[in-house]
């Protein structure tokens, strides 16, 4: 069945409004990372709750080589916004887990910063007006930092698909620049497409239609 993204667009927010009032919130804390679901939760976010009742997070681990696009967003959508650095915190953990004997595995090193924001959104979220942490995950990424970006009251892209994120973020009157930028894992370099072998739209075929073209 084709995607409505109009139709979407208004049950979706419509949900959004259910789902704040039945949280008893009032500020949406949304972690901003400039590429499309942050962005897209975002701009949801304005249109459900007014700008004023938005509080964009940017959280760089040190130097962020692609914070333009963070800062970008925020002035595009003109929402109230602080940027926390994480990486004292993070590096905090980890010299306190080496004073002890303990080596940081990779995969530690890969899901810290995940988990340091997550902390880091819900501590502004209980400083801000009856703020809310609002989740940004969508369909066809849903593997996630447990206790990190999986976190958060509610999902309004849970269950929607890369490419159907980018039809509301359009609908929504994003810039392009906002909605194609690659998702990568912020450690290697690479995209999350080269880490996993194939691309979200062969995952998005898979989900909608069943369709397995490797």
């Amino acid at each position: 069945m084709e995607f409505n993204v109009q139709l979407q667009l208004a049950g979706l927010l419509e949900w959004m409004h259910q789902q704040m009032n039945a949280c008893h919130g009032k500020t949406a804390v949304i972690g901003i990372s400039g590429g499309k679901d942050s962005s897209t939760v975002a701009a949801l976010a304005v249109a459900a709750y007014g700008k004023e009742n938005v509080m964009g997070v940017l959280m760089p681990d040190g130097v962020q080589p692609d914070i333009d696009y963070s800062n970008g967003l925020v002035d595009v959508l003109d929402i109230p916004h602080v940027t926390i650095n994480i990486h004292d915190a993070v590096q905090g953990v980890v010299k306190e887990m080496e004073r002890v004997g303990l080596t940081p595995s990779r995969q530690t090193l890969v899901n810290l910063p995940s988990r340091i924001r997550m902390a880091t959104l819900y501590a502004v979220a209980q400083t801000v007006e009856q703020g809310i942490v609002i989740n940004t995950s969508n369909l066809s990424e849903d593997y996630c930092t447990i206790y990190g970006d999986s976190a958060g009251a509610f999902s309004p892209l849970g269950m929607y698909t890369t490419e159907e994120v980018i039809a509301l973020g359009r609908a929504l009157g994003l810039p392009e620049r906002f909605l194609i930028k690659p998702p990568s894992d912020g450690l290697t370099g690479l995209t999350d497409e080269d880490n996993l072998g194939f691309t979200y739209h062969a995952v998005n075929e898979y989900v909608r239609r069943g369709v397995c073209d490797p």
